[in-house]
């Protein structure tokens, strides 16, 4: 495995567990604030990270949405340059109104490395698994 796919792996690692988590402020660090996100959940995608952490508050305000657990496989990265995409298979167990819930999902992350060498969160999009 190179050096660039362990960097992209760690980083979504620290976004996966922070989701995990349900730790808003980790998980939504990773993304570039002009990050992009398309849910088969909305019927809109989300044009900036801000749109993002607006629609999740309206979640766990109106919904009750917690995050319980998240957990990651069938992990794919494949590099072009300073931008690398990331697939993964994605189970989580989520909770609304104090009623659990579970999802089986396939997620697209691309990343793009930043001039300090960090790797961000520019674009997600999250689909139904089979």
């Amino acid at each position: 495995m190179s050096d660039l796919e362990q960097a992209v792996l760690a980083a979504a690692d620290r976004l996966v567990d922070a989701f995990a988590r349900h730790d808003r402020a980790a998980y939504f660090s990773a993304f570039s604030p002009n990050a992009t996100f398309i849910f088969h959940t909305l019927d809109r995608p989300l044009k900036s990270r801000a749109e993002y952490e607006a629609e999740w508050a309206l979640w766990e305000e109106r919904d009750g949405f917690r995050v319980r657990a998240c957990r990651s496989s069938e992990r794919h990265v494949q590099a072009a340059g300073d931008v690398a995409v990331f697939t993964h298979r994605v189970n989580t167990e989520l909770e609304f109104n104090g009623e659990p819930a579970t999802a089986d999902e396939r997620e697209t992350i691309v990343f793009q490395k930043t001039a300090s060498g960090e790797w961000m969160a520019v674009h997600e999009h999250l689909s139904r698994h089979g």
